[in-house]
């Protein structure tokens, strides 16, 4: 993969306080002004509104569907219904399709589906156009985009209920395995969209059908549930010997990437692959629910579901406060009323449970020893002779506040398994459908991580052209270029969105993968950490934050009469250049929030407890870039954008500490501690620099070992049972040479009979 470059490569270097200069010394600001206004600029205070912006798995549905077509497309939206017509009108005679009953509509599509067994390739092309139009919600009969949105989700589950995905599955592969369509993509000086034609029908018809059955809704019938669930299963679980979907998707990817299918619709195939994970398994917001539990509550400690969220995701008190400026958590004070009134609970201290590893008992145990009694007793956390009282009571409070996470469990199994294999047995691993996917992806893993962040680096608005990157815009470039003012910036407004939506399912997939695999295990979690970080993701992230990210966040790359399904009902006014600049009315771009805060999830869950990650955040001089991020007043992005400093914040220096205080503050006020957390010095045992490589090394031999373990099956295992019969073991056949009936009785002198044999050797050392 291009190696990113670092985020401050190429500009001037960045002193201890965040504020870019030379090496030798800034002029210091005059006059008071010029203070302020460097005052302002260390602490991210920006004149910008607090954005109301709530967190989910996707956006809206209308939204999801939308971001399918590119404005460049919508001219096919007329093909698709004239494709339906033409053929409907053939088969059905004086009536529209929504006249039909269901058993005539189901006729009608299966003899769509055996229509598309032709030899001909363009008419196999126009039944799946009308196919697609079918799925898209015969727009032509409808007189509203609720409407449209309504028979779109009915017409997909008819026709999956008629085997229509099935159908397009085996036309799929067809498209993939076709090498005249690559050569001849591969033979031309520029892709456009007209060389993704049937590709581009396939996986519309089929991202219509996943997303239009995997929205839930309480009216939804029970032949629909029931149909939701066998499509899960489906895409979950391989059928008729074939690899699961999710995995054919990962292979395109990887092969549009090479070089050798550049008219791949990479888009569709990138939006299809992230709505099949969140079908195959749990959806993301159900994960984050464990971030919503009482955060008053500090009497229990945390329970094991919390492990997911923990580094990842605790919500504020109010969703939607700034964490910058919202107040302290202190009671008012009391007043005489209140004073005889039944006394009001205010929460002590922070809002949150504090958490203590078992490793922090160790070290605390340690250093006290060590400080009273002179030695350490390893990894005794009971025995306690000889210590002071005070130290009693604070192991005890240590201990009340002890946290074994679901990690912590799967590492001390697999330990336990490597030392005692035989007594133990074989693991019984549960075949789940995460289980499944990761099996399938496992040797090919590498490849699909840095494919998918090849892609994301070249629709990183921060990145230049290059001729060496690859060309992500072969789905949304026409055959003929713009020739005025007018469509130059409707292409340049659709090419932007485009990249946006790359971005958003590239991101939103990488965090699924991970927090899935973590559920499941966490070294299959820290394999695919591992490979990210290998291929270079915390660079690219903090080159991705590289920019205003503000203005990136209220972007707005979109022409609203021109979605879907605006498009197919609403006459198309005309478009102006005016028009085209205002944009939309909306505050910020949801889409490019949603990216933002995917990427700094994602950041967090790669450097959580590895140091040697958490000083690359250092050598690439991240907090400057990510203290611009605070400029973006929405509550859940500057939490994890402070959880980044605060994993840092020991390596940045006195003089960072002092000239950022109030971002020191809000880390304190908003960000999860543990007990004997010092992250605001360098005193943490694991800090030091000589132990980031061995981490690392270490982390990985654990990997391999497990991966070898659990999915490695070697046929001459040291394990395998052993024949001791004599005549059993001399009367198999071998396979020896041709020749060697010619040469047997020199072999016999030379190796049996004129080597001297030492009796008494063998029965001493047996």
């Amino acid at each position: 993969m291009e190696d990113p470059a670092a985020p401050g490569a190429g500009s001037s270097s960045t002193n201890s306080n965040g504020n870019g200069g030379g090496k030798g010394k800034q002029a210091a600001p005059k006059g008071r002004e010029a203070f302020r206004s460097q005052r302002r600029e260390s602490e991210g205070s920006v004149d910008c509104p607090t954005l109301e912006f709530e967190y989910g798995d996707a956006d809206g549905h209308a939204a999801e569907l939308s971001e399918l077509y590119s404005y460049t497309e919508n001219l096919e939206f007329t093909t698709n219904r004239r494709c339906f017509e033409e053929d409907f009108k053939t088969q059905v005679q004086g009536k529209e399709w929504l006249e039909l009953e269901e058993d005539a509509q189901k006729a009608y599509v299966m003899g769509l589906l055996d229509r598309l067994e032709v030899v001909s390739r363009e008419r196999r092309l126009k039944v799946a156009r009308a196919v697609l139009y079918l799925a898209q919600g015969t727009f032509g009969e409808c007189d509203s985009e609720v409407d449209v949105l309504h028979w779109s989700r009915y017409n997909c589950f008819l026709l999956y209920q008629m085997g229509t995905f099935s159908a397009f599955l085996e036309l799929l592969h067809m498209e993939i395995d076709n090498s005249q369509a690559c050569s001849s993509a591969l033979r031309k000086p520029a892709i456009s969209i007209a060389d993704s034609t049937e590709l581009r029908v396939l996986l519309s018809v089929m991202y219509l059908l996943v997303e239009n059955i995997r929205l839930e809704r309480e009216t939804d019938s029970c032949r629909w549930r029931t149909a939701r669930e066998t499509f899960r299963t489906e895409l979950s679980f391989s059928t008729h010997n074939e690899e699961p979907f999710a995995l054919l998707l990962f292979s395109m990817v990887t092969k549009f990437c090479s070089g050798l299918a550049p008219h791949f619709p990479i888009k569709k195939v990138l939006l299809l692959l992230w709505k099949v994970v969140m079908q195959l398994l749990t959806k993301q917001d159900s994960l984050d629910i464990y971030n919503e539990r009482d955060l008053f509550k500090t009497e229990e400690p945390a329970t094991e579901e919390e492990e997911e969220s923990a580094g990842d995701g605790e919500r504020t008190l109010d969703g939607e406060l700034d964490l910058l400026e919202q107040d302290p958590l202190v009671p008012p004070p009391p007043s005489q009323a209140s004073l005889s009134a039944e006394r009001v609970a205010f929460p002590k201290g922070l809002p949150w449970a504090p958490k203590v590893r078992q490793k922090d008992i160790e070290h605390f145990l340690e250093m006290s020893r060590n400080k009273f009694i002179g030695f350490t007793l390893g990894q005794d956390t009971d025995t306690l002779v000889g210590l002071p009282r005070p130290i009693h009571e604070s192991v005890k409070t240590l201990k009340q506040h002890k946290y074994i996470s679901i990690a912590d469990v799967q590492i001390k199994n697999e330990e336990d398994l490597e030392k005692c294999p035989m007594s133990l047995g074989e693991e019984v691993v549960p075949e789940t459908p995460c289980e499944i996917l990761y099996q399938g992806m496992l040797y090919s893993l590498p490849q699909y991580m840095i494919a998918l962040l090849k892609i994301l680096l070249a629709a990183a608005p921060t990145s230049k052209a290059k001729t060496d990157s690859i060309n992500i815009l072969a789905d949304v470039l026409p055959e003929e270029m713009p020739i005025t003012v007018l469509q130059s910036m409707k292409l340049g407004i659709d090419v932007n969105r485009h990249k946006e939506i790359i971005v958003k399912s590239i991101s939103a997939l990488l965090l699924l993968l991970l927090k899935h695999f973590k559920l499941n295990h966490i070294y299959q979690f820290e394999y695919v950490s591992q490979h990210l970080v290998f291929a270079n993701c915390i660079p690219l992230i903090l080159k991705f934050f590289n920019q205003n990210i503000l203005s990136y966040i209220t972007a707005k790359n979109s022409i609203s009469v021109l979605d879907y399904p605006c498009c197919t009902i609403q006459d198309l006014p005309e478009l102006t250049t005016e028009s085209l600049e205002a944009g939309d009315n909306n505050q910020f771009c949801w889409r490019n929030l949603f990216s933002c805060i995917n990427l700094l999830r994602l950041l967090n869950k790669l450097t959580k407890w590895k140091h040697s990650r958490t000083m690359m955040l250092v050598v690439f001089k991240s907090a400057p870039i990510l203290k611009r991020a605070l400029k973006v007043k929405q509550a859940m992005l500057q939490l994890y954008v402070l959880k980044l400093l605060k994993i840092q914040t020991k390596y940045l220096g006195r003089q960072w500490r002092k000239s950022n205080m109030k971002t020191m503050s809000a880390i304190y006020q908003k960000v999860r501690h543990r007990m004997n957390d010092d992250w605001a010095y360098g005193n943490d045992i694991d800090a030091r620099p000589w132990d980031f490589q061995a981490e690392e090394c270490t982390l990985r031999a654990n990997i391999e070992a497990f991966n070898s373990r659990r999915y490695d099956k070697p046929q001459d295992s040291e394990f395998s049972p052993v024949d001791n019969c004599l005549q059993s073991v001399l009367g198999q056949r071998l396979d020896l040479p041709e020749d060697f009936h010619y040469s047997y009785e020199l072999w016999l002198e030379r190796e049996v009979f004129s080597q001297p044999i030492c009796w008494e050797e063998l029965l001493q050392n047996h």
